[in-house]
């Protein structure tokens, strides 16, 4: 989330510009506070209107018809972050040399705050070496570079230069904005719930999506950690982070063992099944032989394998979805499994857990126990990760 963050938005004179009516909207519903800077050459293509109503204040477009007399000194210092979206192959190259004709391209240069590209235009011109010189040399100075997706373009030509998806866009954007706290660490995280295989049709599962444990590697992300998603459900396409997909317990089980001792943290997020059948069909039980009699057995304790494992380092989080009992059931567990911090959902509530974008949490710790209500699963796994940064910290202390 951006609460509070100040960012400039810059839109400039490309068909994609667009796309950045919705980029604007998504950066004011995270909570920023979005300025909105439109060439002359976006004005051909959007209406200023639209981003007056949609951000934080009213478009601001010269250097010299402003209420300030320095706009572009006041909108440069006064930013957490300037983000061009759509960024032109001559906004690019003005950005390089430093030539600042307008009032975008002259807060770009009167600003110390981290600044996003999002490239858009046509495959030629993206594919240019002049263009890939430029972006090239503005990286190595530390602009942050969103690079465009492959698609249709106008004039109904297909490839390389479409503008990133805006969910992409302001992913990044968090991800700069990020508090920087794992900068440095390792993140393991498990998602989904696992299928147990009865035949080559059926399975026992559960209902978990696997929404909890995408938001959590979101956030290790965003805060700079090198995420490792160990996960049954695809992630999002955008996610950006090292994925491993696998299905069953026994599966998850061999994936998160191989990584484990590459990671500072582990978030066991995944819904694991407790037991599995003992003896799989080869082929489709029919209904007509009658019920199948499925014998199962337990399946590996992960979470409790890893705690008896962990290093003195590593700190080890877990989850639990229960239905009563909740914290009784939780404080057990974080000691059984000898977990440093336990989350504890009541998944029969409304709106809590599986399936849902929102969820309400207990995060129990030896000496701690917070409680997140209902909220969006982002700001959960904020809220999970701030817990486990502050473990860390106490225990270094």
């Amino acid at each position: 989330m951006l609460d509070g963050r100040r960012i400039v938005l810059g839109v400039t004179g490309g068909i994609a510009a667009y796309k950045a009516v919705e980029v604007c909207r998504r950066l004011v519903d995270a909570g920023a506070h979005v300025s909105p800077v439109l060439t002359s050459g976006a004005l051909h293509f959007v209406g200023e209107t639209t981003f007056s109503a949609l951000a934080s204040e009213p478009v601001q477009r010269t250097l010299w018809g402003e209420d300030s007399p320095i706009p572009h000194t006041r909108l440069g210092q006064g930013a957490d972050l300037v983000l061009v979206c759509p960024a032109t192959a001559r906004v690019i190259s003005d950005y390089r040399t430093g030539r600042s004709h307008d009032l975008l391209t002259a807060t770009l240069v009167a600003t110390r705050a981290p600044v996003v590209l999002c490239p858009a235009m046509h495959t030629e011109m993206w594919e240019h070496a002049a263009i890939q010189e430029n972006l090239s040399v503005l990286a190595s100075r530390g602009v942050h570079i969103v690079a465009p997706d492959e698609g249709r373009l106008a004039g109904g030509d297909v490839g390389a230069g479409r503008l990133a998806d805006p969910a992409r866009i302001v992913a990044t954007v968090e991800r700069v904005l990020g508090p920087g706290d794992l900068v440095g660490t390792t993140v393991l995280v498990t998602a989904g719930g696992t299928r147990e295989a009865i035949d080559p049709v059926r399975f026992i599962g559960n209902r978990s999506s696997g929404k909890q444990g995408f938001a959590l590697a979101a956030e290790a992300r965003d805060r700079g950690a090198s995420v490792i998603l160990v996960t049954t459900t695809p992630p999002p396409p955008d996610l950006g982070v090292e994925t491993h997909l696998v299905e069953s317990a026994a599966q998850m089980h061999q994936a998160v063992v191989s990584r484990s001792a590459d990671a500072d943290v582990v978030v066991m997020a995944a819904a694991v099944a407790d037991f599995t059948p003992v003896e799989v069909a080869d082929s489709k039980l029919k209904k007509q032989e009658g019920p199948p009699r499925i014998v199962l057995e337990p399946t590996v304790d992960i979470l409790a394998e890893l705690g008896r494992s962990k290093r003195a380092d590593q700190v080890l989080v877990g989850f639990a979805a229960e239905t009563h009992d909740v914290a009784a059931n939780a404080r057990d567990k974080l000691v059984r499994k000898n977990a440093d911090l336990l989350v504890a959902n009541d998944v029969s509530a409304p709106g809590v857990g599986f399936e849902h974008d929102t969820n309400e949490v207990v995060i129990h710790g030896s000496e701690m126990e917070q409680n997140v209500p209902l909220t969006d699963k982002r700001l959960v796994a904020r809220a999970v990760l701030d817990a486990v940064v502050a473990h860390r910290s106490a225990r270094s202390t």
